[in-house]
């Protein structure tokens, strides 16, 4: 797979910024990109583009107390992005076509939104950005406006493969922090179709990406991974559901063969206190809600969600709109600066591994 590179695309790699989608500007998106480049000293942050309206930005600036935002629009190559990022906001405009009312959801923006995830990708599809840092969307908003994918990161699968011309894309949702990471095996499906979603194939090829990742993405020299079963009590030797013996336990009995830590399946209620967190690196379970509730307790405003399976980096902060308190100043952006972190330590790596695998050539 080639990507066609910009004029100055050989520039040093982290000389190239990351993007930043807007997500739906009437939440709180905006406030928290905002944040994070005021603080972007504070905590060293990659610089970063802002793929959005510019014009909403300025008046959420304004609504936030942050005075005259000092904004500079870029040109597609984002080749001015480094020297600029210490004292402007630089963005990449991708205009609403409704006026943005901060807490007020509008469908007549969803192709903005959509365009700015869309315009975020093609950037480091071109090699002009670095990584993809997305901020949070509206599903129902999407989704009046006939916005086909269940979430983010179905869509993001889909652009891996008609952008990048990746096939059999699987697209896998990591949630991590320093606390905890888990993998949902299933995401987005109402929970009583769980239950028939899931399979030996879908476990055991969703191990194998998240191992992968935790290898070469995080820098795990040898991955340990938990993998929970889908019952109470894991079943309990098959009476409270046969599911785990019948599809989780092969499945574990397959990747031990094929040389991966992993083990399982775990009753969940057991797998998440801090003696527990200690025997393993991840955890793989079996729906959203098994995966979620745990990390979201434990690092609510430090969470980071990776999307794992890509042919590009893309992670987001770990909560959604909170349409209710945007542009009141009382949003926190500890996860969007936790996401921008975590993207450029990824592309940081994934770019030593390319070196690497060209030097062994």
């Amino acid at each position: 797979m080639t990507a066609r590179a910009p004029a100055g695309a050989d520039a040093p790699d982290q000389a190239r910024p990351l993007a930043l989608s807007m997500g739906d500007p009437a939440g709180i998106g905006l406030d928290i990109a905002l944040m994070a480049w005021h603080r972007r000293a504070e905590h060293a942050l990659p610089p970063f583009v802002f793929f959005g309206d510019a014009e909403a930005l300025a008046a959420r600036a304004r609504a936030l107390g942050f005075g005259g935002l000092p904004v500079e629009i870029v040109s597609d190559d984002l080749r001015s992005v480094a020297d600029i990022f210490t004292t402007r906001f630089p963005v990449s405009p991708v205009a609403c076509p409704a006026s943005v009312v901060p807490g007020t959801p509008d469908p007549t923006n969803a192709p903005a939104v959509i365009g700015a995830i869309e315009s975020a990708v093609e950037a480091v599809r071109t090699g002009a950005a670095r990584a993809v840092v997305t901020n949070p969307i509206s599903k129902a908003v999407l989704k009046a406006h006939g916005f086909p994918h269940p979430g983010h990161t179905e869509f993001l699968g889909a652009l891996a493969e008609t952008r990048f011309g990746a096939s059999n894309v699987t697209p896998v949702m990591l949630l991590t922090s320093r606390e905890l990471s888990v993998v949902p095996l299933t995401i987005h499906i109402p929970l009583a179709r769980v239950p028939a979603a899931i399979s030996k194939q879908a476990i055991e090829e969703t191990a194998r990406i998240l191992h992968r990742a935790l290898n070469i993405d995080f820098g795990i020299r040898e991955p340990r991974i938990a993998i929970t079963g889908l019952n109470p009590h894991a079943g309990e030797q098959g009476t409270m559901g046969d599911e785990d013996e019948r599809i989780v336990a092969p499945a574990i009995a397959t990747l031990r063969r094929d040389g991966l830590a992993v083990s399982g399946p775990h009753p969940a209620d057991t797998l998440f206190h801090a003696a527990a967190r200690e025997t393993y690196d991840a955890v793989l379970a079996m729906y959203h809600d098994q995966a979620l509730i745990p990390i979201k307790t434990l690092a609510f405003d430090t969470g980071v969600n990776v999307t794992l399976g890509l042919p590009f980096v893309r992670t987001s902060p770990d909560h959604g709109t909170a349409f209710s308190i945007a542009a009141t100043g009382q949003a926190r952006a500890t996860s969007l600066i936790e996401a921008l972190k975590c993207a450029d330590a990824i592309a940081t790596r994934r770019e030593s591994a390319a070196q690497c695998d060209g030097a062994a050539r």
